[in-house]
Protein backbone atom coordinates (compact mmCIF):
# COMPACT_ATOMS: atom_id res chain seq x y z
CA UNK A 1 0.00 0.00 0.00
CA UNK A 2 1.37 3.18 -1.24
CA UNK A 3 -0.18 6.66 -0.01
CA UNK A 4 0.25 9.82 -2.35
CA UNK A 5 -0.60 13.07 -0.62
CA UNK A 6 -1.28 15.96 -3.94
CA UNK A 7 -0.48 19.45 -2.28
CA UNK A 8 -1.45 22.41 -3.99
CA UNK A 9 0.66 25.13 -3.15
CA UNK A 10 -0.69 27.86 -0.69
CA UNK A 11 -2.28 31.19 -2.05
CA UNK A 12 0.39 33.30 -4.22
CA UNK A 13 0.26 37.01 -4.93
CA UNK A 14 -0.37 38.54 -7.95
CA UNK A 15 0.79 41.87 -7.34
CA UNK A 16 4.23 41.87 -8.29
CA UNK A 17 3.09 42.61 -11.90
CA UNK A 18 7.23 42.12 -12.78
CA UNK A 19 7.08 38.43 -11.47
CA UNK A 20 7.15 35.57 -13.54
CA UNK A 21 4.62 32.85 -12.89
CA UNK A 22 7.56 30.79 -11.56
CA UNK A 23 8.59 33.75 -8.98
CA UNK A 24 5.11 34.76 -7.38
CA UNK A 25 5.71 34.38 -3.41
CA UNK A 26 2.82 33.47 -1.20
CA UNK A 27 0.89 35.92 -0.11
CA UNK A 28 -0.82 37.11 3.33
CA UNK A 29 -3.75 34.09 3.18
CA UNK A 30 -1.27 31.40 1.87
CA UNK A 31 1.37 32.61 4.98
CA UNK A 32 -1.31 31.85 6.97
CA UNK A 33 -2.93 28.60 5.71
CA UNK A 34 -0.36 26.52 5.04
CA UNK A 35 1.12 26.11 8.95
CA UNK A 36 -2.32 25.43 9.39
CA UNK A 37 -2.03 23.13 6.70
CA UNK A 38 0.78 21.28 7.88
CA UNK A 39 -0.78 20.50 11.68
CA UNK A 40 -3.38 18.97 10.33
CA UNK A 41 -1.03 16.45 7.89
CA UNK A 42 1.11 15.53 11.04
CA UNK A 43 -2.57 14.56 12.24
CA UNK A 44 -2.35 12.08 10.08
CA UNK A 45 1.24 11.19 9.82
CA UNK A 46 3.91 12.34 8.54
CA UNK A 47 4.87 11.30 5.00
CA UNK A 48 8.24 9.98 4.06
CA UNK A 49 8.88 12.14 1.20
CA UNK A 50 8.22 15.58 0.15
CA UNK A 51 8.64 16.65 -3.36
CA UNK A 52 8.00 19.68 -4.60
CA UNK A 53 7.71 22.02 -7.84
CA UNK A 54 10.62 24.30 -7.75
CA UNK A 55 8.69 27.53 -8.27
CA UNK A 56 8.78 29.38 -5.25
CA UNK A 57 4.97 28.71 -4.39
CA UNK A 58 5.45 25.62 -4.01
CA UNK A 59 8.28 25.12 -2.32
CA UNK A 60 7.43 28.05 0.08
CA UNK A 61 4.37 25.67 1.21
CA UNK A 62 6.72 22.61 1.31
CA UNK A 63 8.96 24.23 3.94
CA UNK A 64 6.31 25.81 5.72
CA UNK A 65 4.45 22.14 5.86
CA UNK A 66 7.70 20.44 6.62
CA UNK A 67 8.30 22.68 9.80
CA UNK A 68 5.15 22.50 11.03
CA UNK A 69 5.38 18.30 10.67
CA UNK A 70 8.95 18.07 11.63
CA UNK A 71 9.84 17.06 8.31
CA UNK A 72 14.08 18.01 7.76
CA UNK A 73 13.58 21.05 4.73
CA UNK A 74 16.89 20.46 3.87
CA UNK A 75 15.54 16.95 2.56
CA UNK A 76 12.71 18.35 0.63
CA UNK A 77 13.54 17.28 -3.44
CA UNK A 78 12.57 19.30 -6.19
CA UNK A 79 11.46 18.35 -9.82
CA UNK A 80 11.35 21.08 -12.42
CA UNK A 81 8.86 18.87 -14.11
CA UNK A 82 6.37 19.02 -11.69
CA UNK A 83 6.35 22.77 -12.37
CA UNK A 84 3.00 22.92 -15.03
CA UNK A 85 2.96 19.35 -15.84
CA UNK A 86 -0.34 17.36 -16.84
CA UNK A 87 -1.69 14.43 -15.23
CA UNK A 88 0.54 12.41 -17.59
CA UNK A 89 3.23 13.67 -16.87
CA UNK A 90 3.02 13.60 -13.03
CA UNK A 91 2.38 9.96 -13.16
CA UNK A 92 5.69 9.62 -14.66
CA UNK A 93 7.40 11.66 -11.88
CA UNK A 94 5.55 9.61 -9.38
CA UNK A 95 6.69 6.60 -11.34
CA UNK A 96 9.97 7.27 -10.75
CA UNK A 97 10.13 7.47 -6.91
CA UNK A 98 11.78 5.18 -5.40
CA UNK A 99 9.66 1.92 -3.41
CA UNK A 100 11.31 2.30 -0.13
CA UNK A 101 8.86 5.23 0.00
CA UNK A 102 5.68 4.27 1.49
CA UNK A 103 4.03 7.73 1.40
CA UNK A 104 5.00 10.78 -0.90
CA UNK A 105 3.67 14.53 -0.30
CA UNK A 106 3.99 15.95 -3.83
CA UNK A 107 3.81 19.67 -3.88
CA UNK A 108 2.79 21.52 -7.11
CA UNK A 109 0.30 23.12 -9.09
CA UNK A 110 -3.45 22.86 -10.52
CA UNK A 111 -5.07 21.95 -13.02
CA UNK A 112 -2.34 18.71 -13.40
CA UNK A 113 -2.99 18.18 -9.66
CA UNK A 114 -7.01 18.01 -10.18
CA UNK A 115 -6.61 16.48 -12.99
CA UNK A 116 -4.56 13.59 -11.02
CA UNK A 117 -7.14 13.27 -8.55
CA UNK A 118 -9.43 12.17 -10.77
CA UNK A 119 -7.44 9.95 -12.69
CA UNK A 120 -6.27 8.04 -9.27
CA UNK A 121 -9.11 7.89 -7.14
CA UNK A 122 -12.85 7.12 -7.49
CA UNK A 123 -14.02 10.78 -6.45
CA UNK A 124 -15.45 13.36 -7.97
CA UNK A 125 -13.01 16.23 -7.80
CA UNK A 126 -13.91 19.38 -9.20
CA UNK A 127 -10.75 21.52 -7.68
CA UNK A 128 -8.08 21.04 -5.29
CA UNK A 129 -7.93 24.13 -3.68
CA UNK A 130 -4.65 26.59 -3.12
CA UNK A 131 -2.85 24.76 0.03
CA UNK A 132 -5.72 21.66 -0.42
CA UNK A 133 -4.61 18.69 0.61
CA UNK A 134 -5.80 15.37 -1.75
CA UNK A 135 -4.86 11.87 0.43
CA UNK A 136 -4.99 9.10 -2.42
CA UNK A 137 -4.63 5.38 -1.06
CA UNK A 138 -2.93 2.88 -3.36
CA UNK A 139 -3.04 -0.30 -3.71
CA UNK A 140 0.34 -1.38 -5.13
CA UNK A 141 3.87 -1.91 -4.31
CA UNK A 142 5.69 -0.34 -6.93
CA UNK A 143 4.79 3.61 -7.72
Amino acid sequence: MKTLYLIRHAKSSWKHDYLADFDRPLNKRGKRDAPVMGRRLKQHGVPELFLSSPARRAIRTAEVIADETGYPSEQIRTDEAIYLAGEKSLLKIIGRIEDRFDSVALFGHNPGFTLLANLLSNESVENIPTCGIFCIGLNIKSW
